[in-house]
Formats: C-alpha cells, structure tokens, sequence
C-alpha cells in the first residue's frame, strides 16, 4: 500500500498542533472558545495556501462529532451540494467543508443559503481571495469570517520539529537540519509545501547515507541557484538601502529590481511593505497623500495574500511611490518641532486654548476668548495657538509640487504675512 504523502500523515488533530494561527486557536482563540463552548457557526477561512484551512475544519467536525464532508467548488457544483444537504436531513447535522469557495458563482452560493440558515449543515468555506468580493452577502452576512495568517518562519519551523516527532519515517530517517533557511525560504510559507519539500530532499539522499540538511542540499534537489543576500548581512542592508533610495529618487525601475533582488533572496514580504509605508509618508507626504493610502493598503494586502503573488502588489506599490512626486516637508516639520520642544521644554498652553470643565478653570479663565472657527467666514478666524514664548514660528514649509503650493496658498490667505506663506 503506498504511503500517505508526509503532510497529510502529519497533519494536525487537534489545536495544540496548529502553528501560525494563535489569533484563532490560541488560550483566547476565537475558535478554541467556541469549540470548548460546542459552538460554532458558519465560517469563511480567508488566507493563503498552505496555513491551515482544511485542517481546522477537520479539527472542528471531528471536535463537534459532525460527518465531515469535503467538497472542492473546483470539481463540484449544485448537485453535489444538495446530496450534502439531503445527507444532512437523514443523519442530522453535519459539516461541509468547502474549498476554494470563491469559485461558486452567486446561483451556486444561494443553493447553501437554506440549510446555512435552518442549521442543518455548518458551513466551513476557504477561500485565497477576498470573500467581500468573492462570496456573496447573502451568505456572508449568515458566516463569520476569520483571516488566517502568513506561516512565518518561526511557524514554518515548529511544524518541521513536530513532523520529526510525530512521524516513524522521519524518525528512522533522523535527518539533521543543519541550516534551515533555504528550506523555509522555498516554502514560501506554505506548510503544505514545505513538508513537500523535506519529504522530497530526504528521498533524495541515497540510502544508508546520513540526512544532513543543508542550504546547498536543498538548492541542488530543487535546482535552485542562491540569490546572494544574507538577510543578516551587510549586504541585506546594502539591498534595502538601494531600494529606498531608487524610489526616493523616482526611478521605477531601479526599485522593482532591487525589490525582485530582496525576494528572490527571501526577504520578508512585511518588511519590504513596513518600508514603503515608511517612506510614503516620509519621501513623498502631501505631495500626493494618496502615496500613504495605497502604501498601508499594499500592507494590508500581502499579509492576507502571501508570496509568490505579493510580489505584484509590492511591485505595484513600490512603482507608484517611485513615480509619485516627492516632497520630505512633513518630515522636516515634525523634526524641527521636536527640537524647539526639546529646546524650549514644556511651555504652557495659551489660557484660551485650555479645557475648561470646572468651574474653577473657567474662574481663571481657562478657555476664555476662545473662537470657533466654524462660526466665521471660511472657517477661520487669526487666533494665536502657539505658545506665546514661540508665537510665529514657522515650522512647515511645504515642498515645490502642485499639491502643497495649493497648501501654501490656502496658508497665505487665512494666515497674510504672519508665517510668511
């Protein structure tokens, strides 16, 4: 009889061997509160592949003593569904699992809606693409959804240590990882994926000789030359300081390159969002404020989507913020007022900007002269709001670009002369 593939010997039954979803499985796990409660409602799994989507509904049939059926919207349609739900009506409750449910379309979701909404089945759907878009809100609006995360390389590396302990192959194997991180890299964290892998290099290795894992091993079996970029090098830095400065000098394509550069070498996929979303705000501010949108929605984006195909978004981001027009003007303004705070210290609020919640704070005039804006011609009034120590100081001046000069005149016109717009 030929042997089950290592990742579905391994695969996990119960929560505790779960890694990379604490946000559900975790002491305080929406899901392990609800299983220890016996409860559990209808669900869309929306993550990449690889992270545990099939597994927890397996978990959660085989927790609820459900009859656990699998369908995939690939092959199935319809028909199938209704000998679910008519399995459903004669045996009781039961759980479907259905994967890659985006793949439904709208009179194919309906046919779920019934026995969704009279209990007769829990639905399990999983799904890689957004369900907001991809599930219709019929059925949303009858399913709690809940985002599984990106395997990182701390979780890809738990579940390598617990297959060695949990598999007799792998035990009489004994292999040694000696280096891990082209293991971990080419998983792309895909759990799947990466027990995939490890089964296909050990068996790789001729027998009777020892399972040493290595870098070069891995790449030999997978004929994949090494990208030379050590994340936690000199060069790492040298890469990343490369990309940052291409976009700030608006080059697209220096930037996509030296972005291909830190994937190819396994750089992680948050890190190179969490930089652009640095330098959005810092390199290119209110020269174009919709730099800041599209950068956190690209953060956003690939935590829920994962490699290979966040590359495409980082890659549209990282061309966008190149070709944005630049101006540093909020940057250079937070930084000059940090040092007259810590050049003048904590000088007191002007009495008219003060709260004045007590009647002894209005007794001292706390709030007094005060002016609503609103109440005036274009919502302005000249009012003094700086520290009188400090009154006048200039500390923004916006950049030379279309966006801020319209900053500059609408400054000049409420303010006149008094900070020199």
């Amino acid at each position: 009889m030929q042997q089950k593939p290592l990742a579905e010997r391994v695969r996990p039954e119960n929560l505790d061997e779960v890694f990379g979803q604490e946000h559900l499985t975790g002491p305080d796990g929406v899901i392990r509160i609800a299983l220890n409660n016996q409860r559990i409602p209808s669900l869309i799994f929306w993550g990449p592949p690889g992270v545990g989507k099939t597994t927890l509904a397996k978990i959660i049939g085989e927790k609820l003593g459900l009859h656990f059926y699998y369908l995939s919207a690939i092959q199935a349609g319809v028909a199938e569904v209704r000998k679910v739900i008519e399995e459903a009506k004669k045996i009781g409750k039961v759980l479907l699992f259905l994967d890659e449910i985006h793949r439904f379309n709208k009179s194919q979701q309906d046919a779920l809606l019934g026995a969704v909404e009279n209990g007769s089945i829990v639905l399990i759907g999983a799904t890689t693409e957004n369900p907001s878009f991809e599930v219709n809100n019929a059925l949303l609006s009858r399913a709690q959804v809940y985002v599984l995360n990106e395997l990182n390389k701390d979780s890809l590396a738990k579940i390598v240590n617990h297959a060695m302990e949990k598999d007799s192959w792998l035990k009489e194997k004994n292999p040694v990882l000696q280096e891990t991180d082209a293991l971990l890299r080419f998983s792309e964290g895909d759990a799947r994926k990466l027990l995939n892998l490890l089964e296909l290099i050990i068996h790789q290795i001729k027998e009777n000789e020892p399972v040493v894992i290595t870098n070069k091993l891995v790449e030999k079996c997978l004929q994949h030359k090494s990208i030379g970029y050590d994340k936690n090098g000199e060069e790492h830095y040298n890469i990343v300081s490369a990309f940052i400065k291409s976009i700030r000098g608006s080059d697209p394509n220096a930037a996509v390159y030296y972005l291909a550069r830190m994937l190819e070498g396994g750089e992680n996929s948050e890190f190179i969002a969490r930089r652009m979303l640095i330098l959005a705000s810092e390199d290119i501010g209110n020269a174009n404020p919709n730099a800041l949108l599209l950068a956190n929605t690209c953060f956003q984006a690939i935590r829920v989507i994962g490699m290979p195909e966040a590359r495409i978004i980082l890659s549209q981001c990282a061309i966008y913020l190149a070709t944005s027009p630049k101006s540093n003007a909020s940057y250079m303004a937070i930084q000059e007022a940090a040092a007259w705070v810590k050049k003048t210290g904590q000088l007191p609020v002007p009495l008219h900007l003060r709260n004045a919640p007590t009647g002894l704070m209005k007794e001292l005039n706390y709030g007094k002269d005060y002016a609503y804006a609103h109440a005036y011609e274009n919502n302005f009034i000249d009012l003094e709001f700086l520290p009188e120590a400090i009154q006048g100081l200039k500390l923004y001046e916006p950049g030379n670009n279309a966006r801020e000069n319209e900053q500059r005149q609408f400054l000049k016109q409420r303010w006149k002369e008094k900070y020199g717009y």
